[in-house]
Parts: structure tokens; C-alpha cells; sequence
């Protein structure tokens, strides 16, 4: 019952994705062009269209199906999980205005969600959902001489956690096994140089964290995230690859994650990651995981 519910939800979200295109469609519905009120008019024609000026940010996805080599530690006394499960993201952003510098830069918010889901597993508890929230500032680069061929930067500052509190000072009997604390939490400052050779785009980013963010649920977590990562976005046809690493050069931890998407129908795409390394989530940053997933993107 659990597989023919995500299978249903993923239809429907690849249906969704095609006929959401047409706007046109439901504005037709009204009538609207007509109305005197031009106020109310654009306010009617925005809630029609649900225009709101929300667009993609990371990849939005649904993987019905992933699979690791060993099993997730389990930080709650109930749930056992397996090594397979659904992963779901959402992930959006809301441009704010331009040019506040005289610079022509871009404003922007942001918010990215991922949920492990075990639905393979009794009870098909959630693992681990993160929250990712966001501001940022992007800079066009106008310099086309360049041998390095930069496009532009980005400066921003963010916010990641999974929402659990600190069960540190909970009391387990002599039978019992303490999972151990369940909180995570990060708050970092980054800076993205984006760079295009035909297309092949290249982003590098540096991260650092505030200090003393992560000190109470998880101070090491930067030994494991890292400060640094290059993603290679490719496209050839209707085909987009890209390849990511990130890592800190002084302890050796790191991942890399590879992707290949290709379009099914309008802003629905067939999709295949593929994880190695530490950082998958949150809740197991320092734990190194090998995950093979399958499922639909619907942004790229």
C-alpha cells in the first residue's frame, strides 16, 4: 500500500508538471479581462495563475527508490531502519529586487527541504527531514576576456538543521542503548564563483561556518562537510550530467555525488543519483555512506 501511494503521488506530480505550463488555461475560466478594478483585476489574474514569483533553486525531486550498502543508525529507541527508503526535495527561491549597489546585482531568498522516507520499513517512519533556509546576493561578472570565463558570485548566508532537540540529558536504564544526541544544526556563510566553457558550468564554492554554531550538537561536523566543493554541470542533447565533490583537505573526509537527468515530459525528467562519502544528512554527517537512487526531478 505504501509503494502504490508513492507511486501515485509521483504520477501525479509528472501529470501536474505537464498541464501546469499552460496558464492561460484557467484564466479562461473567468472572466477577468473585462473587470473595471484594475487593482483587483492583477490581483485576481496573479492568484489565477499562481504567479507568485517562487522558482527552483537546487534540484526538486522525488527518488521512490534508494538503496545503501549497511544500515542507518537509529536515534530513536522505536524505529529500526533498513537501507532502503524514498528521498524527497523541495526546493525554491523568491527574487527580492536589483541593483541595491548600483552593481546590477540580484536579490534573493531561499528554502530547500529534503525528507529520507523509509517506507520500506515498518511504520515507514521519516529518518531525517532537513530545513535549509537562505539569503543571497549574486553579482554578474561583465569581464568576458577572462581565460576562466567567470559568469558571476554569489555571496550568501544560511541556515541548516533537522529540527530535533538535544536529548542529551535523557536517562537510559542499564538495558537500554543510548542512540545518542539527535539534534544537528549548522549556520554558515558561503561565496559561489560560477564559470561556463560552452556547456559545461562550473561552480566553486567556499564555505565557512560562524563560529561557535556548532558547538553544541555537532562541533566537528565542518571536519566532515568541508569547506570547499566544485560541481561540473554538463549538457549534451537533451541529456544534463553533473559531478560534485566537496571535502576538507585537512582531515580527508568528503563525498561526491554524481546525477544524470533526461526529460520525460515538460519540467518532468528521469533521474539517477548516486552518493559516496559523508554528509548525506544531517543526522549521520559523520558517518560515510554508499547510496544508489532512482526516481523524477522536476527542476534540473
Amino acid at each position: 500500500m505504501r509503494c502504490l501511494f508513492l507511486l501515485l503521488f509521483t504520477f501525479t506530480a509528472l501529470f501536474s508538471a505537464d498541464v501546469s505550463n499552460d496558464k492561460s488555461q484557467e484564466l479562461d475560466k473567468y472572466e477577468v479581462y473585462e473587470i473595471e478594478d484594475a487593482q483587483a483585476k492583477k490581483s485576481m489574474t496573479k492568484w489565477l495563475d499562481s504567479d507568485y514569483g517562487l522558482k527552483p533553486h537546487k534540484t526538486n525531486f522525488l527518488l521512490p527508490y534508494s538503496y545503501r550498502k549497511g544500515d542507518y543508525k537509529s536515534y530513536v529507541k522505536t524505529d529500526e531502519y533498513i537501507n532502503k527508503e524514498a528521498q524527497m526535495q523541495v526546493s525554491l527561491k523568491l527574487y527580492l529586487g536589483t541593483s541595491l549597489l548600483g552593481l546590477n546585482e540580484s536579490y534573493y531568498i531561499a528554502y530547500t527541504h529534503t525528507a529520507f522516507w523509509q517506507i520500506y520499513a515498518d511504520s515507514s517512519p521519516f529518518r531525517e527531514t532537513n530545513y535549509n533556509p537562505e539569503g543571497f546576493v549574486v553579482f554578474p561578472v561583465l569581464n568576458k576576456d577572462s581565460v576562466f570565463n567567470m559568469k558571476s558570485i554569489k555571496l550568501g548566508l544560511a541556515h541548516i538543521s533537522n529540527g530535533q532537540g538535544n536529548n542529551d540529558d535523557v536517562v537510559y536504564s542499564s538495558d537500554e542503548v543510548d542512540p545518542g544526541n539527535r539534534s544537528r544544526s549548522l549556520n554558515y556563510i558561503y561565496s559561489e564563483f560560477a564559470f561556463q566553457h560552452d556547456t559545461l558550468l562550473t561552480e566553486l564554492t567556499l564555505m565557512s561556518d560562524f563560529p561557535g554554531s556548532s558547538a553544541t550538537d555537532n562541533p566537528d561536523i565542518m571536519n566532515y562537510r568541508g569547506y570547499t566543493s566544485v560541481k561540473f554541470n554538463y549538457f549534451t542533447g537533451k541529456h544534463m550530467f553533473t559531478l560534485m565533490g566537496r571535502g576538507n583537505i585537512a582531515t580527508g573526509y568528503g563525498a561526491v555525488e554524481s546525477t544524470c537527468s533526461y526529460p520525460l515530459i515538460d519540467d518532468a525528467y528521469f533521474y539517477v543519483k548516486v552518493f559516496s562519502g559523508y554528509g548525506e544528512s544531517l543526522i549521520n554527517y559523520d558517518n560515510s555512506i554508499t547510496k544508489y537512487s532512482i526516481g523524477f526531478s522536476f527542476s534540473r
